[in-house]
């Protein structure tokens, strides 16, 4: 009779554990569910005849106004989510990160707008009239435009406003901010530009240096057309995007030799390292450039003549930092393996800060991340989520600076992410 109680009560605890246990797992699946944010889609007129769409993330409980915090994409024909690449049926879904900072942002309470660049729509489709005509400087009035928009949202505190801008996005959110220094509070530069000329100098010299260091194993001078096919550092500097993505669409699972012999000379299937692949690079940066290619038709998701003379021309960033308002917060940050953005370009722009005495800039770089702040080579950009830790180191520097928690004064806090190095200057 005991040892049938022990039974039961053995069996009642393990049917009591079990429905516990049932009913956290219910939790946590229902958790996903619970709604955190809210959305209001918009068209945002951007002038003569150009419109795009745009979103507004918000807290779903609150009143407001909320901080309000505008994100500018970097280059290329990226969506307002910055889809890193084409959704196709079958596969996994490509990151979206402005999508995946909006979210965090909105979720801790600040309303974030996000838009389309002019010209673009989803999975990277082109309204080639509207690409094909556009600058830097239409960037720029586009962002300006789009902090209207985000000014007038009546979730919006018009006084606590910051700009986040992502690669190209680094260029265009000094700018407005100095055009608005009265409406713009702080500016963060993610993956930052100091100076458009020579990150392009930088990613033309880097498959040089990767065919030499990485695919020249015997040191012999020559690498193969077939090596080229099968390596996407290489075959992202010579055979365009664009061709390689038609080339996918049309079910082709790879690039061919024949493919790539279009657009680099070779002999008997190798490529001379200096005297073949060199000449290519250099050409590819000169077109680039150059003013003849100004009247080519395009539809590169990549950039256009316009757009890239524009671009390449404009007044560094370093040369006009400067102008930015003293009482404005700036916020660098930069993945040391950036292959796209170089770490030393934020170096460059926080030394520029720190030589003109700008009261209030931090620097935060992070050791193993790409452009994307997600794990990579130091030689190619690897296409993930943005880590977790960034966002935090984020939302921690934006929160201090927004009034939702203690004045920021410059020094570390325990939530800055663990594999971070940090520098501070701040002489509020």
């Amino acid at each position: 009779m005991l040892s049938l109680g022990l039974l039961l009560i053995a069996l009642l605890t393990l049917s009591c554990l079990s429905t516990g246990i049932f009913n956290q797992q219910n939790q946590v699946l229902a958790q996903s569910y619970v709604q955190t944010i809210k959305y209001r889609n918009l068209v945002i007129d951007l002038g003569d005849g150009v419109k795009t769409n745009a979103q507004l993330t918000y807290p779903d409980i609150g009143k407001g106004p909320f901080p309000g915090v505008l994100l500018i994409s970097g280059s290329g024909a990226n969506d307002k989510n910055e889809t890193s690449g084409f959704i196709h049926r079958s596969g996994l879904k490509p990151p979206t990160p402005l999508w995946q900072i909006a979210q965090y942002l909105s979720e801790r309470g600040f309303a974030v707008l996000r838009y389309d660049k002019r010209g673009i729509g989803a999975n990277f489709t082109i309204n080639q009239n509207v690409w094909e005509n556009t600058t830097i400087n239409d960037f720029i009035h586009d962002a300006e435009k789009a902090l209207n928009v985000l000014l007038q949202q009546p979730e919006v505190d018009s006084k606590r406003i910051s700009i986040i801008g992502h690669s190209e996005g680094t260029v265009i959110a000094p700018r407005v901010a100095i055009d608005n220094s009265t409406k713009v509070k702080n500016i963060v530069l993610m993956g930052v530009v100091a100076s458009p000329r020579a990150i392009t100098s930088y990613q033309r010299d880097l498959p040089l240096a990767y065919a030499t260091q990485v695919l020249d194993k015997n040191h012999t001078g020559f690498i193969s057309i077939k090596q080229i096919a099968k390596d996407p550092v290489l075959l992202g500097a010579i055979v365009p995007l664009s061709i390689q993505e038609k080339l996918r669409s049309n079910n082709t699972k790879a690039i061919t030799t024949t493919t790539i012999a279009k657009y680099i000379p070779s002999t008997n299937g190798y490529v001379s390292i200096d005297r073949q692949l060199r000449p290519t690079l250099i050409k590819g940066f000169e077109n680039d450039t150059a003013s003849k290619w100004l009247d080519s038709k395009c539809n590169d998701i990549g950039g256009c003549p316009k757009w890239a003379k524009s671009y390449f021309n404009m007044i560094p960033n370093l040369s006009i930092i400067g102008n930015v308002s003293k009482s404005t917060g700036i916020l660098l940050l930069n993945g040391e393996n950036d292959s796209q953005t170089p770490v030393q370009q934020a170096f460059l722009l926080q030394q520029r800060l720190t030589e003109i005495n700008h009261p209030d800039h931090t620097l935060i770089t992070y050791p193993n991340l790409g452009h994307q702040f997600y794990p990579s080579s130091q030689w190619f950009t690897a296409h993930g989520p943005i880590e977790p830790y960034v966002l935090a180191d984020l939302y921690t520097w934006l929160e201090a600076h927004s009034g939702l928690s203690h004045p920021y004064v410059g020094t570390p806090t325990s939530t800055l992410g663990t594999n971070a190095n940090t520098s501070f200057s701040s002489e509020r």
